[in-house]
């Protein structure tokens, strides 16, 4: 259910700095769902309602999902999937972690996302709430830049798929002692190895788990795919990249057993193996499609990010 502003005069266009008016007939981005991290802090109230205040003045419509209804005290909430139906552009107002839940949901949809950071790194919501209401009035007028993100789509044994935009994890679990599995690529062996565990990432997620153990930073438009073991036994077991449309399936030997094992997806779903079952991940065929700002530079945000020298000669 969308919340409507009262109705008012149409205007012409004038520059953004000088802009007060009904642009509703003027962007692309008419109905817009509002999405917001699940644990409240001192910035995400006001952050919401001064959102929520600009958004109605330039008389878009609204719907929102259950956290952002919470906060700004609306009882319409409709389940992320169903305002991916109605909405042309979701707003995420959180952290990294936010908008990787709400990926997972919304990429079928097809949908573009925006992300407003309240958390701590921020590789992918890169909006800070200083400057919110001048980008987002920016992407409503079409000065943007869009980036398609590929997810990973997980399947073990017979249970239903689940997806990932960071990464697939198979891990140890409640044991301090390693595990041993082996890997396969498109049918063909890889190796068996003894560690803690495989990350498989995306582009995206190269920024995550997989650069805490090793892994190779891969720009986010790489059709490629890393495979980062996590403290192998084996010296000479090193993280590889192979290409995006590979088929990678994972087995757990005989000599573990699978309930001191798991498979995370993105750090949040957690699932269980059953003796026997495989673990088969390849690239969802739905992109992700992000909006950031005009001048987007991923390299500088690795540089802020990462405390990397900034210096140029």
């Amino acid at each position: 259910m969308g919340v409507f502003p009262p109705p008012g005069p149409h205007a012409s266009f004038t520059p953004l700095s000088t802009r007060v008016r009904d642009v509703s007939a003027n962007t692309k981005f008419r109905h817009i769902a509002l999405i917001a991290k699940p644990d409240d802090t001192s910035r995400l109230r006001p952050t919401l309602q001064s959102l929520e205040q600009f958004l109605l003045s330039r008389r878009i419509r609204l719907s929102y999902d259950q956290r952002a209804a919470d906060v700004l005290g609306h009882n319409q909430v409709l389940p992320l999937r169903q305002l991916a139906e109605q909405a042309d552009l979701a707003i995420i107002t959180g952290g990294d972690g936010t908008l990787l839940s709400s990926a997972r949901e919304l990429v079928d949809a097809g949908i573009p996302l925006l992300g407003v950071n309240l958390g701590r790194l921020g590789f992918l919501v890169d909006i800070s709430p200083d400057d919110m209401l001048q980008t987002v009035g920016a992407v409503l007028d079409g000065q943007y830049e869009e980036d398609n993100r590929f997810l990973l789509s997980c399947q073990i044994g017979d249970q239903p798929p689940q997806l990932a935009l960071n990464d697939v994890v198979l891990h140890k679990w409640n044991i301090a002692r390693m595990i041993e599995f082996e890997t396969w690529v498109n049918g063909r062996f890889i190796d068996t190895q003894r560690s803690d565990g495989m990350i498989i990432s995306t582009p995206t997620g190269s920024t995550a788990y997989a650069l805490s153990g090793g892994g190779p930073l891969l720009a986010p438009s790489l059709d490629a795919i890393s495979l980062v073991p996590i403290c192998p036994h084996t010296l000479s077991n090193r993280p590889i990249v192979i290409h995006g449309n590979s088929q990678i399936l994972l087995s757990v030997c005989g000599k573990t057993d699978p309930e001191h094992v798991r498979v995370t997806c993105d750090g949040q779903a957690s699932l269980t193996i059953e003796a026997g079952d495989k673990v088969c991940v390849s690239k969802h065929p739905a992109p992700l499609r992000l909006l950031h700002p005009t001048g987007h530079d991923h390299y500088q945000i690795l540089r802020a990010k990462l405390g990397w020298g900034g210096q140029r000669s």
